[in-house]
């Protein structure tokens, strides 16, 4: 077992956050970038930069923060913590542990979900680290990956049939997807078909456009974020605004406008999206979120439909360890889990209209 130390980042560090967060051991993850690190300091988080380090190697992380009365702070390690293997977890959060006592810091509870793929064995093997499950926050816990490594032509032929001939009618019929710049205008029109696309199906709940709109600000001004439409009698149809990071690019919003005349206009904005990516150096495209596996055919789930046009361009749903709580003051978190969350979370949506999470 290795050993590990923690220490926040210095200010260089964090100068260059993104370049050390995509040389982590698997790439790094946009929700630990310096973009979402700025939209969730804006809404209630303080922001840690961590690093844990071991025998020469290096993870960086970003640290979600919040103080409680009575319990003291609760961090969110979120997408974190970026680790080589499962069984680094353990000595990983033992020095975080260190850390934030030796700074008397008055950390209840670490709360972590590493993208590391679930089994019983590597469930078995968090639970013997001591870790607590906990219920899943992030869309993508399950989730639809394409490796888009190959040229484009390959990628194709890799897809379901389905998918392929409704790319191919759109592009007959003459569907053609636009990217837009970033601008007020562009998170209205997209806003506006996510808000369609929920109406709807009553699918995930929508964050405020506000939220929405500093979201989309904080990746496109570095850079890292595209808008793809369609349109529909000179109307935006089809919506999606897809994140580059890394090599690994993120489907992370979108939405359409319902009973749509165009058969195939969907596929086609998402293959525009992963031929633009693989442009940008992408080799995985995370169509983000879908059912569980055991429950991709469940149409009773609330995302089975997203999932069923998901899994037509990759058919393997990857089921990653989700969210897991390190316990550090025993009888503080026995409060949390009790009811203290839950008010908490109540409170604070009453006072801000927005998400806990």
């Amino acid at each position: 077992m290795r050993e590990f130390t923690a220490r926040f980042a210095t200010a260089e560090e964090i100068e260059n956050w993104d370049k050390h967060v995509t040389a982590n051991p698997s790439g790094g993850n946009m929700l630990q970038s310096a973009a979402y690190a700025a939209v969730k300091k804006g809404s209630g988080w303080s922001v840690r930069f961590l690093v844990l380090e071991s025998g020469g190697t290096s993870s960086y992380d970003l640290v979600l923060e919040k103080k409680f009365p009575v319990l003291g702070r609760l961090w969110y390690l979120i997408k974190g913590p970026d680790l080589e293997s499962v069984a680094d977890l353990k000595p990983a959060l033992d020095a975080c542990a260190v850390f934030a006592r030796s700074r008397k810091l008055n950390v209840f509870s670490i709360k972590i979900e590493p993208d590391i793929i679930s089994s019983p064995e590597v469930q078995a093997q968090l639970a013997a680290a001591g870790l607590v499950k906990a219920p899943n926050i992030q869309s993508n816990d399950s989730t639809a990956l394409l490796d888009t490594a190959a040229p484009d032509n390959e990628v194709f032929r890799a897809i379901s049939s389905r998918a392929r001939n409704a790319i191919r009618r759109a592009e007959r019929e003459g569907c053609e997807v636009l990217e837009r710049e970033s601008s007020p205008e562009t998170y209205r029109a997209l806003y506006e078909l996510m808000a369609d696309t929920v109406n709807a199906k009553g699918s995930m709940p929508l964050r405020s456009y506000e939220y929405y709109a500093q979201f989309w600000d904080e990746f496109c001004n570095r850079g890292l974020g595209r808008f793809f439409f369609v349109e529909e009698d000179g109307k935006p149809s089809v919506g999606a605004f897809v994140i580059n990071y890394g090599a690994k690019a993120t489907y992370k919003d979108g939405g359409s406008t319902q009973n749509r005349k165009q058969y195939g206009d969907s596929h086609l904005v998402q293959w525009a999206a992963i031929r633009r990516m693989q442009e940008l150096g992408c080799t995985e495209y995370d169509f983000c979120g879908t059912p569980p596996a055991a429950q991709i055919k469940d149409k009773a789930h609330h995302l089975y439909g997203m999932g069923m046009f998901k899994t037509s361009f990759t058919k393997t749903v990857t089921d990653f360890v989700g969210c897991h709580d390190f316990v550090l003051a025993p009888v503080r978190y026995a409060l949390w889990v009790k009811g203290a969350e839950r008010i908490f979370r109540r409170l604070e949506t009453a006072r801000t209209g927005q998400q806990f999470y």
